[in-house]
């Protein structure tokens, strides 16, 4: 799995970073398959940017041994290729991943929002200046009280959004961005800011946000997961076109972003055993993903 390379290396003081929201579960080859992300990918990358080598099976059975343990290969990169390609290409059997040392200090803050348009501008702003976080997530109000109930990770229950920022890397660092961030989040009209004082403050913090997708689940029946990304200026309104569509098609939704690098996921409720509800879901998802595009982004 994803979490056991970690823990492999995590006497060494090493560790992988990406780290989907499964990585309990997921496999690091269907990781590959997946080109997977995590909370993380903001500041570390892609499993594409984490992935040195493989051993690789063509359809013909003839084994490759493609990149290894050297940073960087010549020619093309035939192990980007792989990476992303959904078995299409070949079955990966072996694989070279690129750990990294632990940092010295990380930290997380939980800032807490009166207006969603006002979280979405506060990322904008903190990469603005030029801050790149080790993580950057984003919960709308729905979100937040699903993930409560399900972790009690702390989460502050009278606020429409929720940011988690965390920084990372040696002590003095860490402790002047956290003042920038304060300032940043304060200018953007934050009505509340946690920071975590212990590295199991920091995990719980993570913890809600890594558990959001199950948490939905006790929320509705049913849900859509949609998956898109958008520039990171362009959050505020996406978000409120969001929320309009949800009033349009009377569906509830809770979002739930890679808010760093714009890779939204809204979660529409819907119960399958209404008739049509299903349908009107879907038409919702697609509106969202219009908007995407419209906006300047893509389908993930």
């Amino acid at each position: 799995t994803n979490l056991a390379i970690s823990q492999a290396v995590a006497h060494e003081g090493f560790y992988y970073a990406p780290d989907p929201s499964s990585q309990i579960a997921c496999s690091i080859g269907g990781n590959i398959a997946e080109n997977s992300g995590g909370v993380h990918s903001l500041k570390y990358g892609m499993t594409t940017n984490n992935v040195l080598g493989c051993e690789f099976v063509l359809i013909t059975g003839e084994i490759l041994r493609i990149g290894g343990k050297a940073p960087e290969t010549d020619g093309y990169d035939v192990v980007g290729i792989i990476t992303g390609s959904e078995g299409l290409l070949g079955v990966v059997t072996e694989v070279t991943v690129r750990i990294l040392k632990k940092p010295e200090t990380a930290r997380a803050l939980m800032v807490g929002f009166a207006e969603i348009e006002a979280a979405g501008q506060c990322v904008a702003d903190i990469i603005g200046a030029g801050i790149i976080p080790g993580g950057m997530e984003m919960m709308d109000k729905n979100a937040i009280h699903a993930v409560e109930a399900f972790v009690h990770a702390g989460y502050p229950l009278d606020v429409e959004a929720l940011l988690i920022i965390e920084l990372d890397g040696p002590k003095v660092e860490v402790d002047e961005l956290i003042a920038r961030v304060e300032k940043i989040a304060l200018g953007c009209g934050s009505t509340s800011c946690q920071i975590s004082n212990s590295e199991q403050e920091r995990l719980l913090f993570w913890a809600g946000r890594k558990a959001a997708f199950p948490a939905v689940g006790r929320m509705s029946p049913d849900y859509l997961c949609m998956d898109g990304t958008i520039p990171r200026g362009k959050l505020p309104a996406v978000l409120a076109r969001i929320r309009d569509l949800s009033e349009k098609y009377r569906l509830r939704v809770a979002n739930v972003f890679h808010a760093g690098d714009g890779n939204l996921h809204p979660l529409i409720l819907y119960d399958a055993n209404i008739p049509e509800e299903m349908d009107k879901a879907e038409a919702f998802g697609a509106d969202i993903l219009r908007a995407c595009v419209e906006m300047g982004g893509v389908l993930t």
